[in-house]
């Protein structure tokens, strides 16, 4: 995602780095490109017109630290208004009500309703710990009663019951009672949408409202639509006073102009965003951290979450003893891998990783990328070729063991050869870590990556 925005305005400030101060001259140009870049990203015209009155203002103020050079004066003056554009904190669910909480999916159709109240459902049990019932009131297409009960299964939350002759409005008012005598604190309701905003669709939505009086109204809009999804919002916004909106399909978006406008033209945060089909695919919207990205700074923070998510605490205490002792083993290498794998592909992680943008782009686009994927799995297949007794003691493997497991990996010896003298280098650089400390080794890779940029 901004992946088009964060290019264009990768170059603008590059051309700012030669410069010996910030002057009028070289901040208006390089606003125009600003402008040019925000423009092309589909961020809302208005928007992007006092988003650079403002930043231009500031860049020839007096509060722009004399101690920066002008392209990190200049990029940080656009990191800060940047965040404010994107809504300044995250914004939490309303969750300190007296349960049950009820939280209404609105949205026309087609926006992913349906998938976000799966994922939204996941989120809330495994990382709120709350007790769910998700609510099918969609009763327009059975196809979206199915697809939520089979949502329900998968993320292990309870399903309440609907038909496609009842009223939407009386599903919603019987499933509040339901989880009040059943003791379920928190209610999803999949409304229904349409292709188009109409007075049925609005005046249905209105007395579900006032019905089951919903702690939370998220609008839900596919971020590949740009502007047109920021104008719907706006228009379910003046009827239902919606408390957030989350935007989907945000991985499929390069440009981010709805991410970017929603907030200013609407008044109303960005809470989550969706990425992906998997269920695990959405995201609290973290301004300060996308607009790090949006600038490829990097989101350390989000990779740690996401870790620390995946990973279970025994698990990596007892990684992070081996490393400090540089005892790791291809077993334990193997256990990375799928650590590594919950945490998404190759190039999302080095994607969060400060000066790494270009090396993630490269994996993710080009030849690269295919090749490394491709590699992992050669990886994997190779290990998983190996005796228990190899994989703890890679010393064994003579010639003869090396081509029975090339044989039964389906791969060549010069490959296998490959990955044990890989293994072997990086357990070198653990050990060089002990002896150097972690920071010395982390400015070196942060060398590294700069090179890459």
């Amino acid at each position: 995602m901004f992946d088009q925005l964060s290019d264009k305005l990768t170059e603008t400030f590059k051309a700012l780095r030669g410069q010996g101060r910030l002057t009028e001259k070289n901040i208006d140009d390089a606003v125009k490109e600003v402008r040019m870049s925000f423009l092309e990203a589909d961020v809302n015209f208005k928007v992007v017109k006092a988003f650079i009155d403002k930043v231009k203002q500031q860049a020839l103020g007096e509060e722009v630290m004399k101690s920066l050079s002008p392209g990190q004066q200049f990029i940080k003056v656009v990191f800060e208004n940047l965040v404010e554009l994107l809504g300044g904190t995250a914004t939490t669910l309303d969750l300190n009500r007296k349960p049950p909480i009820i939280l209404m999916l609105v949205g026309l159709q087609g926006c992913g309703k349906t998938t976000t109240g799966g994922k939204l459902a996941r989120m809330l049990k495994t990382q709120h710990h709350r007790r769910v019932l998700l609510v099918p009131a969609d009763v327009y297409r059975p196809a979206a009663i199915d697809q939520l009960t089979r949502l329900a299964e998968q993320v292990g939350v309870e399903v309440f019951p609907s038909a496609t002759s009842d009223d939407p409005v009386d599903i919603a008012r019987r499933a509040r009672a339901y989880a009040e005598k059943s003791g379920i604190d928190t209610v999803i309701i999949d409304t229904a949408g349409r292709l188009q905003i109409d007075e049925d669709l609005m005046s249905e939505l209105v007395r579900m409202k006032d019905a089951v009086d919903p702690a939370e109204i998220l609008f839900v809009a596919d971020a590949m639509t740009g502007q047109e999804a920021v104008n719907v919002a706006d228009t379910f916004d003046k009827t239902l006073n919606v408390t957030g909106v989350v935007l989907t399909k945000m991985d499929g978006d390069a440009r981010g102009g709805a991410a970017l406008s929603i907030k200013a033209v609407t008044g109303k945060p960005l809470k989550f965003v969706g990425v992906g089909e998997k269920l695990d695919g959405l995201d609290v919207f973290h301004p300060d951290r996308v607009a790090s990205r949006i600038l490829g700074m990097g989101d350390v923070l989000s990779l740690i979450e996401k870790a620390q998510q995946v990973v279970e605490k025994e698990e990596a205490e007892e990684m992070q003893r081996k490393l400090r002792k540089a005892s790791l083993n291809l077993e334990d290498f193997y256990n990375q891998l799928q650590m590594m794998k919950k945490l998404g592909s190759v190039s999302s992680i080095f994607g969060m990783i400060p000066g790494m943008k270009k090396v993630a782009r490269q994996l993710e686009e080009g030849k690269e990328g295919m090749i490394v994927e491709k590699e992992l799995k050669h990886v994997e297949a190779i290990i998983l070729s190996m005796t228990p007794e190899e994989r703890r003691n890679s010393a064994i493997l003579n010639g003869s063991r090396r081509r029975r497991v090339a044989q039964g990996s389906g791969t060549s010896v010069q490959e296998v050869n490959r990955l044990i003298k890989q293994f072997m280098e990086m357990k070198k650089m653990m050990k060089r870590m002990n002896k150097i400390g972690p920071k010395a080794l982390l400015r070196q890779l942060g060398a590294i990556g700069r090179d890459f940029d």
